[in-house]
């Protein structure tokens, strides 16, 4: 079974069924069509035989002493000898039905025919099938006897064997036909198939690794959109490799500097013997494994958000207003060691959006989480929500140092961070916020306060959501 599905599989056999269907209909058409001629003219060569015979034995019809008189030459009946073995019968009689030759109980015709004319029947004769001719044939000299009824009729052996024969032939040939037909079809398609068979040696022969454009120039002009195709899909790839490599070095890099860290102040800690040194290095430790905790768990979900761009996760109807308060309540403390005014604003008290929960808790915290570590001490945070007909939107304000406009396409690339020498974070959050943001069909924008808000420095990150179906609002986050 699985050979057969294998060969149903197969492009060349998948043509040759397309050209081959049509041409059995068409043999097969033909050889009813010849069966029909063989017949007809079996048919015609069986009936002139009788017609010949009755015509002969017509011609010995003569008058004499006041009597019909009918002598059946030998040749007449001659003229079935074959092979087959057939019986003959006739029957002459006379215009007033006296039987002058021949079987008196032969099947009558259908109709008498006229003066030389001949009338041809099929008929059961002695349990046997007879093909029978009637023939009327005037007596000339003695035109008040009117004319003789002559029937001839012989059995179908012959009949049947030269039909066959003229059938069997014909469809001989027309098989033989049909076999150099496939024959040359299969030579056809090996032919017309080498090219797209070296392609598949070109592509097999390559290295693994090995990520070139496939030249088009020597393969047929059919071939060349699959070419192209593959040259894209290859491209892309290249791509995909080329960031999985870079996201590799860099994760390997921001992983190395907090683990030779920790080791070193491992290290101080066991060679130290003042208790508060060594109370010292613990806290360091704690500080390190925590930033490297957070490290990890930023890898891990900007790998499930960017597997959610090609494979998107299950995405459901998700309350933006519980999702951002959840949020608030999880980074309270944060705010309050930096005595930040932490603030929400909502008009409504559900705004649903079309996504997947963990991931939008993800995009609202990396967001706010962002706004903490980068507004100063005693700065102010405001979340909000607000819901039109077209979009429902998420906005996080702070009064930070802010983004330059020059940098604002560079923060959302992996491991970018603005004033290095004085950040703790690893610089993933937007990266993260905007792989979660195309996961969601998402829009996601930078800007500055404006002037009229009386604010000289800050960031306004702006998230959009399409419309949730059946809902007729759509979301829009702001952080």
């Amino acid at each position: 079974m699985r050979f057969s599905s294998k060969l149903f599989r197969s492009l060349r056999t998948q043509l040759l069924l397309w050209l081959l269907v049509p041409l059995v209909l068409f043999v097969g058409f033909n050889i009813w069509v010849t069966y029909n001629n063989a017949i007809a003219m079996a048919t015609v060569v069986h009936d002139r035989m009788l017609l010949g015979s009755a015509r002969i034995i017509a011609e010995q019809i003569h008058y004499e002493d006041d009597v019909l008189q009918v002598v059946i030459p030998p040749a007449a009946l001659e003229l079935f000898q074959s092979d087959s073995h057939d019986r003959v019968y006739y029957r002459v009689v006379a215009a007033n039905g006296t039987l002058l030759a021949g079987q008196i109980d032969l099947p009558d015709p259908p109709r008498l025919p006229h003066n030389e004319e001949s009338v041809y029947f099929n008929a059961s004769f002695r349990d046997d099938p007879v093909r029978i001719v009637a023939f009327s044939q005037p007596v000339f000299g003695v035109p008040a006897q009117g004319s003789v009824l002559i029937e001839v009729a012989q059995t179908q052996n012959s009949y049947k064997m030269l039909s066959d024969r003229m059938w069997e032939h014909t469809v001989q040939q027309q098989l033989a036909i049909l076999v150099l037909v496939v024959l040359l079809l299969l030579l056809g398609l090996r032919h017309g198939l080498a090219p797209m068979m070296r392609l598949r040696d070109r592509v097999q022969r390559r290295k693994p690794g090995t990520l070139e454009a496939l030249d088009a120039a020597p393969v047929p002009t059919e071939l060349v959109p699959l070419v192209h195709a593959i040259n894209d899909y290859v491209q892309r790839l290249d791509d995909h490799m080329s960031a999985h490599g870079r996201f590799i070095a860099n994760a390997s890099h921001q992983l190395r500097t907090p683990l030779t860290l920790l080791n070193t102040q491992v290290h101080y800690g066991l060679r130290s013997r003042d208790a508060n040194a060594k109370d010292a290095a613990l806290r360091a430790i704690n500080n390190g494994v925590q930033h490297g905790i957070r490290l990890v768990n930023q890898l891990l979900t900007l790998s499930n958000a960017e597997t959610g761009i090609g494979h998107p996760l299950r995405q459901t109807d998700v309350n933006l207003i519980e999702v951002v308060q959840t949020v608030l309540e999880e980074l309270a403390t944060l705010a309050q060691t930096k005595h930040i005014d932490l603030g929400f604003e909502s008009a409504a008290a559900a705004v649903m959006v079309h996504a997947t929960p963990s991931m939008l808790e993800e995009l609202v915290a990396n967001l706010v989480d962002n706004a903490l570590r980068y507004t100063p001490v005693g700065g102010r945070v405001t979340v909000a929500v607000a819901s039109t007909g077209h979009a429902t939107v998420l906005r996080v304000e702070d009064n930070g140092p802010g983004i330059p406009a020059a940098e604002r396409e560079q923060v959302f690339e992996r491991f970018y961070r603005l004033h290095q020498e004085r950040s703790d974070g690893s610089g993933l959050g937007l990266a993260i916020v905007r792989e979660i943001a195309l996961a969601s069909k998402a829009e996601i924008a930078l800007s500055s306060p404006t002037i009229e808000s009386g604010q000289r420095s800050g960031l306004i990150v702006t998230v959009t959501f399409p419309a949730v179906p059946g809902t007729g609002t759509a979301v829009t986050v702001s952080a």
